[in-house]
């Protein structure tokens, strides 16, 4: 063999070489691959399955503040009424889908740390509902829900125990609240007015802001005495138009006429709207 021959024969040996080296490469890769497959499908199974899929709930959420305050002591007697409407409006909506705090016979550290909770969950998409069942007291044109461990003996001191329904309905507006509904069987009797210099009857009227209903069980500076029920007359009602899953606006409406109606204009309830768009309740 010359020279020539056996340079090639060395190239050809070493083009071999490089060839079967690619090749089991290849191989090697395509088997990795092979074996790679299957835990990756199985890692996403796990994802899809776990809910890491990045998928929206559809419609917006829906959250309910419910407070029955029945055991006044400056009262002549204890409420019956706001604590069982607070229990049975809370298992109604419940029902419909809310997401409920109930508060019964709440202080005013009670009601505060209960408007907290409830601003915390709220979101551009929520629709908010406020019911509050007690006494209800107006100072200065403004309505306040009294607290159970009230002290008053002036106007003054309702302003600095009470909660003004206004202050709740702008913490659910800076928060961003889609829809915002009021609900206040509160137009009792003001058990502290003899002890005031100026006359307070009732609630005062409440202007709704932006998308927002307030249902009352009577009209601005009238009260309502209480039905002989285990619930209100108010709660009673809106929940029979709850259950007919009308829109908020209508079921308000419907309970306002219906009570209005039974009593042939000695209860009027107030309804108070600025809604957008009508809110369903039910389902």
């Amino acid at each position: 063999m010359n020279l020539r021959q056996l340079q090639l024969s060395r190239r050809t040996i070493a083009v071999c070489v490089a060839v079967a080296g690619t090749v089991s490469l290849a191989i090697g890769a395509h088997a990795a691959l092979n074996k790679r497959t299957p835990d990756v499908a199985k890692g996403g199974d796990k994802a899809v399955a776990a809910g890491l899929t990045g998928s929206i709930p559809a419609g917006a959420s829906r959250l309910a503040l419910i407070i029955g305050n029945g055991h006044y002591p400056d009262a002549a007697a204890p409420l019956a009424q706001p604590i069982n409407d607070a229990r049975t409006l809370s298992s109604a909506l419940r029902h419909e889908g809310f997401d409920v705090d109930v508060v019964e016979d709440a202080t005013k550290d009670d009601m505060f740390r209960a408007v907290e909770r409830m601003k915390a969950k709220i979101r551009p998409d929520t629709v908010v509902m406020l019911f509050f069942g007690g006494y209800g007291v107006q100072v200065g044109r403004e309505s306040y829900m009294i607290p159970v461990d009230a002290t008053i003996w002036k106007e003054a001191d309702v302003k600095r125990t009470g909660v003004s329904v206004e202050s709740v309905l702008d913490a659910m507006k800076e928060r961003g609240a889609k829809a915002k509904l009021v609900v206040l069987d509160a137009s009792r009797r003001n058990p502290y007015e003899r002890r005031f210099r100026a006359f307070s009857h009732g609630l005062a009227p409440i202007s709704p802001p932006e998308n927002t209903i307030v249902l009352s069980s009577a009209t601005p500076g009238k009260v309502a005495d209480d039905s002989k029920g285990t619930n209100s007359v108010l709660v009673s009602e809106l929940i029979n138009n709850l259950n007919a899953q009308a829109g908020a606006e209508s079921a308000f409406n419907k309970t306002r006429v219906a009570i209005s109606r039974a009593s042939e204009g000695e209860q009027v309830p107030s309804v108070s709207s600025s809604l957008l768009e009508d809110i369903k309740l039910g389902g």
